[in-house]
């Protein structure tokens, strides 16, 4: 298996991870809603200091679903870090990656869901198989208006790195595009409503 570098941004948490041969070899994270930006160089900075960083041939990165600002900082920056270095990207789901070691660890007896945090009193949300195999695509809704059938729900957990590097593999969790789910909130007016000042 390729040494990868590992980045998630999608939850509260910044994420980052080198993984070689199955093994995490060194993690860290840092809890912080609105400090992905900052928390992810700092973590980059630490990462450098392992042996195999320069041995990096891949970079896998979260692609959600998550808030459009912190999700942004993660896959932009794992971009540009492969394109500088020159070898590949991969996007994957970040749900899956909290399916996939839920139902390694835990053995689920049944389907169950996986949610994150959406904001706004919403949460992100999927359907898995017990195996962690994901049957539903991700989604946005308020918790209420999800019917989750009594199963399990594994709330408000992290992506595993290890989890993300194994699922770079598996067509259904690669994606090329962020899972934004809904438009951010910030929105640039249009050219003709501006009013310009001579």
């Amino acid at each position: 298996m390729k040494t990868s570098l590992v980045i998630d941004t999608s939850t509260p948490r910044t994420i980052a991870a080198l993984v070689a041969q199955d093994v995490v070899i060194w993690s860290g994270f840092h809890d912080g809603a609105t400090s992905h930006g900052e928390a992810l160089g700092k973590l980059i900075e630490e990462a450098k200091n392992e042996s195999v960083f320069n041995s990096i041939e891949q970079v896998v990165v979260g692609m959600g679903p998550g808030p459009f600002t912190g999700l942004r900082v993660g896959i932009a920056f794992a971009r540009t870090f492969a394109m500088a270095r020159e070898i590949p990207c991969i996007g994957v789901v970040s749900l899956d990656a909290i399916g996939g070691a839920a139902s390694t660890l835990a053995e689920m007896a049944s389907d169950f869901y996986v949610i994150t945090d959406a904001r706004r009193k919403e949460i992100y949300w999927a359907k898995y198989q017990k195996n962690g195999e994901r049957i539903t695509e991700p989604a946005v809704a308020k918790r209420e208006e999800v019917d989750f059938e009594s199963l399990p729900v594994i709330e408000f957990g992290f992506p595993d790195p290890l989890a993300l590097v194994m699922l770079a593999t598996q067509p259904n969790s690669v994606r090329t595009q962020p899972l934004y789910l809904r438009k951010p909130d910030a929105v640039l007016p249009k050219l003709a409503e501006l009013k310009f000042i001579l």
